[in-house]
């Protein structure tokens, strides 16, 4: 009896075997069905929600009725439609704040059905200008961000580090991997949590960093796994050592950080180009990216960045770090003007 049931598990094995292919193909076609789905359901909700708006606004418009007709309408609406979620006095005075926000948008209003309700809330309510909900916009549809995901990068202003940080990413990563690994650097890192006296050395900087790990790689952006510190190379008789030696899950690429209490020198894209070689020969596994490296220094003269940076061969980022959590008062006048944010912002559409 044991020795048929055993036959029988070896004839199921190979029933399975020979329709694998098969089934595969039918899971794939019902998880793309699945997810065509609830892409149309999150338009269609979209869409609800925008003519609610709407109707809210020109019903006020031509009646004269003030924000009291909200309550009013939450009230009944959840009477007749009982369990139902959305129909909230604040989230109806969403919808119609959000038909005002986008009804003259040509380009973002059928952006805005793309991606969900709560993520659009979010965009809605924290972004200043047409520009800056463009790039959210674009990045939560693009990486799938969450809502607590996407609030973190509006909180961290990711927009406006993306438009300001220094990297030659342009000149030495194919274009599939340049807005993801821009995306990784940031202009400026703050290390508020680091406890430093006030005449710190660089590897004081680099221990309170290791041990505030958790808080640090939240910093760097929420990508990076971190592998070590002092991370020890060999090349020929020469030993290296890496600062901090990071994992970025999206890119599947080592990044090497390296250090600087000061202002940054154009001898450190040299020392950092070597790091990377020698990572990409001895480390990298055959299945990941080419590695990339980020020189974090305490301040830095942005053309004299720029022209370091051009003759590098290796994929580096210039960024600087400060100690309280504090952005600079002059940050949005040094953004570009807003025909070069449109331009940048096109790498998204592709």
């Amino acid at each position: 009896m044991l020795m048929l049931q055993e036959v029988e598990k070896e004839v199921n094995k190979a029933e399975v075997s020979k329709y694998e292919p098969l089934v595969q193909d039918i899971k794939e076609l019902i998880h793309k069905k699945q997810y065509h789905v609830l892409q149309i359901m999150n338009a269609e909700t979209i869409n609800l929600y925008w003519e609610i708006g709407e109707e809210i606004y020109r019903q006020q418009k031509e009646n004269g009725w003030g924000k009291s007709i909200v309550q009013v309408l939450s009230k009944e609406l959840q009477k007749e439609f009982p369990g139902a979620k959305g129909y909230s006095a604040s989230n109806l005075w969403r919808m119609r704040n959000f038909y005002l926000t986008y009804r003259d948008s040509e380009k973002l209003a059928p952006m805005v059905r793309e991606i969900s309700w709560s993520n659009n809330i979010i965009i809605m309510e924290k972004c200043d200008n047409a520009l800056q909900r463009e790039f959210y916009i674009q990045m939560a549809k693009r990486y799938g961000w969450t809502k607590r995901v996407l609030a973190n990068f509006i909180e961290t202003q990711t927009y406006e580090k993306y438009l300001l940080n220094q990297t030659n990413f342009d000149l030495t990563l194919p274009e599939e991997r340049r807005v993801q690994a821009k995306l990784a650097v940031k202009d400026e890192y703050t290390f508020d949590f680091a406890e430093l006296s006030p005449e710190y050395s660089e590897y004081e900087l680099e221990i309170q960093l290791v041990n505030n790990i958790r808080a640090f790689l939240i910093e760097m952006g929420g990508d990076f796994t971190f592998i070590g510190n002092q991370y020890h190379l060999a090349v020929g008789s020469r030993d290296l050592y890496i600062d901090l030696l990071l994992f970025h899950r999206r890119l599947r690429s080592l990044v090497a950080i390296e250090l600087k209490i000061g202002e940054f020198e154009a001898e450190y894209a040299g020392k950092m180009q070597l790091y990377l070689t020698a990572l990409d020969e001895q480390v990298k596994l055959q299945n990941e990216n080419p590695s990339i490296g980020i020189i974090i220094c305490k301040s830095k003269d942005k053309t004299y960045v720029e022209y370091a940076l051009k003759q590098s061969n290796a994929p580096i980022g210039v960024a600087t770090y400060q100690l309280r959590n504090s952005l600079p008062e002059d940050m949005k006048e040094m953004l570009p003007e807003p025909e070069e944010i449109v331009k940048r912002l096109r790498v998204f559409e592709e």
